[in-house]
């Protein structure tokens, strides 16, 4: 063996600023960015900034981040002409106003001549704003309740995984389908016959902690077939895939479009902007019957942030170019993990790759686990910052020297993991 353990990170202020946190407000911080969401005092807790596709914590390391705010950072942290631009919008027009400004019918009128779907759109701020007002369309447009959910769809009432504070009439009327079975999915449709509002999926299945799924052959197209012939709405989630895996999204990727689409994340590379489009006469229902309005909506800055955005990722072709290294991430980390003799399985498409940890025969629980923390252990050590339940993401401006490192320190860590936890080895 020729990979040696790393000594555990200087993290110092980190550890001290959450417990500062935790008196402050529920858990020191929220949801999947929660220290069990990753290995508990390996990785830091605070960030002190990011710059091209690393990110540098409270305690001075330096990381290549491979997760990317969680999907926002589609070119990377602090894009100075992104930023010039937001800056420009605040000191010569303002951003907050009691009405709209230029710049919103500038944006709507792009995100409809880049994503097949969209004729009409409507700007908010977060995927959940988004996936949840594609919801209320669809409810308002047919005139139904029951909504089949296939994915991660926010934190809102009617998806949210941890039922605690929701009633459950409302968490009754959204059922889960499973990604890749035409059958379950018209099982269900069947089971609710007539009062089906909603199909939403997302195009490119990427469940918690397990394998990412790109859509079977003929699937998307047999989902679509099925929403028309039960009268449901078709809405594709594609707060992660779009523009990222296309320009148009998933649905241009894939040539199957949807009724509605939910976009967000790499929209403006972090700023705080996600939009529901979709055909006309659904969208319609937006203009009277359904109600949807927010103090924060129309402000401009996000917008002038997407616009400029947008214009980066068309002019340097850069879906193309992830798509393009990151097959080549791949091909040599499925080399990689085949070598290891890990139990692993190495899933994704190019922009969106992932490891998860299999169960080898032998193996039990505690050492399946195990495995797992030691592997990302090692590898935040090493400066890697992934995460063991969510896919990872190549940004733009990762080097080619960052992928490369990112490979190595990968290989180095499955080799310590390979020694410490042979394949089969019991509790």
């Amino acid at each position: 063996m020729s990979a040696v353990e790393y000594p555990k990170l200087k993290l110092d202020r980190s550890m001290a600023l959450f417990e500062e946190a935790k008196a402050l407000s529920p858990g020191g911080v929220m949801g999947i960015r929660r220290p069990y969401n990753f290995v508990q005092g390996e990785y830091p807790i605070f960030l002190e900034r990011g710059y091209k596709g690393h990110i540098v914590d409270v305690d001075g390391n330096d990381y290549i981040d491979m997760l990317c705010a969680y999907g926002p950072i589609i070119l990377g942290y602090d894009e100075a002409e992104i930023n010039e631009a937001v800056k420009a919008q605040m000191d010569r027009r303002g951003f907050c106003f009691s009405l709209v400004q230029e710049v919103q019918n500038r944006l709507e009128r792009r995100l409809t001549e880049l994503i097949p779907c969209a004729e009409q759109a409507i700007l908010v701020k977060t995927g959940s704003d988004a996936t949840s007002l594609a919801v209320r369309i669809a409810r308002g447009y047919t005139d139904r309740r029951y909504v089949l959910r296939c994915g991660y769809h926010g934190w809102h009432d009617w998806c949210v995984e941890v039922h605690g504070g929701v009633p459950e009439e409302i968490s009754a009327l959204t059922e889960e389908f499973e990604y890749g079975s035409l059958d379950d999915l018209e099982e269900k449709l069947v089971a609710h016959a007539g009062d089906v509002a909603c199909i939403i999926i997302t195009p490119v299945a990427h469940p918690l902690a397990k394998p990412v799924m790109a859509p079977p052959p003929g699937y998307l197209e047999g989902v679509r077939a099925l929403a028309d012939r039960y009268g449901a709405v078709l809405v594709f989630d594609e707060v992660r895939t779009g523009f990222r895996v296309a320009m148009g999204g998933a649905q241009e990727r894939y040539g199957v479009t949807p009724d509605l689409g939910t976009f967000g994340k790499a929209l403006a590379n972090g700023y705080p902007i996600s939009a529901v489009v979709g055909r006309r006469e659904i969208m319609q229902v937006a203009e009277k019957k359904v109600f949807v309005s927010s103090t924060f909506f129309p402000n401009s800055l996000e917008m002038v942030a997407a616009m400029k955005c947008l214009d980066i990722l068309e002019r340097e072709r850069v879906p193309e170019a992830i798509w393009r290294r990151g097959t080549a991430f791949l091909e040599k980390l499925g080399d990689i993990v085949a070598a290891s003799g890990v139990p692993l399985s190495v899933s994704g498409i190019p922009p969106m790759p992932f490891l998860t940890f299999d169960r080898a025969e032998g193996d039990g629980e505690k050492t399946y686990r195990a495995r797992r923390e030691y592997f990302y252990t090692q590898t935040i050590r090493r400066g890697l910052f992934i995460q063991p339940y969510h896919h990872w993401y190549i940004a733009h401006r990762h080097t080619d020297a960052d992928l490369e490192r990112a490979l190595g320190i990968i290989a180095e860590a499955l080799e310590l993991t390979a020694g410490k936890f042979p394949a089969g080895a019991g509790d």
